[in-house]
């Protein structure tokens, strides 16, 4: 398939993607909001603010597209889906560029995003010739039983800022395969990356209703409009706990499916027969990638005792050593923290661990450029009590805790109420099986640092979430199984 000459331009004027996509039309709102650069504070854009009655509007608009998306054959929905995500491929610069000025991330780490954002629309464009239903061996010679597998109906979508596009991506390309209609809600702090996302979709084919994004600051108030609304079947939320806890309820009432991707406090368990040195890049890239504002992240690193000096100095060394600044600028390594508020957050935990007993061993402070900027810190003699141990960090700070065996250190790891993520790194083959199996997380990596892949399934247990994003089995949450019985005359 031939890649679709580039339709966005090499710098993308912000002010572009001002308003939001429903039916297939740009929409002003009933006011607007500014996005501003976290790095630099500067203003990008004032995007359309939808009141609740113009979302209401986007979930009818959903579902008058519904029945002609839903009767298109799997082909012709995997022929639409392969030309978006070649023009995300084709636009991938403007794209990164765009996402770095608005999120803060590194731009070596938002073109790696986009790729793998794109990756998703590829796999369910594959996936959606694979929704099979099955035959089923009678039990009355009489009849005969099968299932088939239809489209749930209208989603909804509400997507994080720390990764603007593979979330929306992740959520739409399966709704979308499925034969599903969707309406994204991105976050307030980035909504220009899902706009220009919508752009694309229009460009690839994607007709007018079957996929729209409603920009607003009302997130609560949006968010109890796709809840309460009957025409909605589906909602996918990415995001806090507490928020997907809210959403939960509130879904109660029209007993809609749910996809729901929430907190981690994800721990990294390092051996003493580990490999050192790729332990410690793991650690690096597990920690500090997106300037640690990501669900999966490493929030709390156990280190058995016996290499824990050896670890604990090349870590701190590394960390020292890491490029704060703009995302823009070349060699920044550490972008911005999403806003001020976030940087508050980061600092409490901080305060509070030291204050009961832990020690700085590398930053541990607010950076001195100021802003939304935070020192990567690494602190050691975390103990039992600490805000820092039961809370998710969402930033580049790096607990220590030194562990001596194997049992001691898997209670630890699942003594919390979240399990999205864990690590792992040893040598070991035994205790590698005897780990996967007892940590209490969706995801385990073992010697590994970047388990996320569009081909296998993202999600947690406890209250990490419900369901699966990704994989084969991300399909299965826009698809309803029917069961056929048939008598024979």
């Amino acid at each position: 398939m031939s890649v679709p000459k580039a339709s966005l331009q090499p710098t993308l004027r912000y002010q572009d993607l001002d308003r939001a996509y429903v039916a297939g039309q740009w929409i002003a709102g009933t006011t607007t909001f500014k996005v501003n650069n976290p790095a630099t504070g500067e203003l990008l854009a004032e995007v359309a603010d939808l009141s609740p009655e113009q979302i209401d509007q986007s979930i009818d608009a959903a579902a008058e597209a519904l029945p002609a998306w839903s009767a298109k054959t799997a082909h012709e929905r995997s022929a639409i889906l392969k030309k978006w995500h070649a023009l995300l491929l084709a636009n991938a610069e403007s794209l990164a560029q765009t996402m770095t000025a608005e999120q803060g991330k590194p731009l070596a780490e938002a073109r790696g995003e986009v790729g793998y954002a794109a990756s998703f629309l590829e796999w369910f464009a594959e996936e959606a010739k694979r929704a099979y239903g099955e035959v089923i061996p009678t039990a009355f010679a009489g009849k005969r039983y099968s299932t088939i597998r239809q489209p749930c109906g209208v989603a909804v979508a509400i997507t994080p800022w720390n990764f603007p596009i593979a979330m929306l991506t992740r959520k739409v390309g399966a709704a979308l395969a499925a034969g599903c209609t969707m309406v994204a809600k991105p976050a307030a702090e980035t909504p220009l990356c899902a706009l220009a996302i919508a752009k694309l979709a229009h460009e690839a084919g994607v007709p007018p209703g079957v996929f729209n994004v409603v920009t607003t600051t009302r997130a609560a108030e949006a968010g109890e409009v796709m809840c309460r609304s009957p025409k909605v079947r589906v909602l996918s939320f990415t995001g806090s706990t507490a928020v997907g806890k809210r959403l939960y309820r509130q879904c109660a009432d029209t007993m809609k499916k749910l996809a729901l991707e929430l907190g981690g406090n994800a721990p990294l368990l390092i051996f003493d027969d580990a490999d050192i040195d790729r332990a410690v890049e793991g650690a690096m890239i597990s920690k500090f990638r997106n300037a640690g504002q990501t669900c999966i992240c490493a929030n709390r690193i156990y280190v058995q005792s016996g290499i824990y000096a050896e670890f604990t100095a090349r870590f701190t060394q590394k960390v020292a050593a890491l490029k704060v600044g703009n995302g823009a600028e070349d060699g920044v390594v550490i972008g911005p923290l999403i806003s001020a508020k976030a940087v508050q957050k980061v600092d409490r935990l901080v305060r509070d661990a030291l204050a009961k007993g832990a020690k700085v061993l590398v930053g541990g402070a607010a950076h001195t450029r100021g802003g939304h900027f935070y020192q990567p810190t690494v602190l050691e003699g975390i103990g039992a009590g600490m805000d820092i141990l039961g809370e998710e960090i969402f930033g580049p700070v790096a607990p220590l805790i030194r562990f001596e065996t194997e049992a001691e250190v898997l209670a630890k790891a699942n003594d919390v109420s979240v399990g999205l993520a864990a690590y792992v790194f040893t040598r070991d083959l035994s205790r590698t099986i005897r780990l996967t199996e007892g940590l209490q997380s969706g995801i385990v990596a073992v010697n590994d640092s970047v388990p996320a892949v569009a081909v296998a399934p993202f999600g947690g247990v406890k209250e990490s979430g419900l369901g699966r994003e990704g994989g084969r089995q991300g399909l299965d949450e826009f698809l309803d199984t029917k069961y056929v019985c048939i008598g024979l005359a």
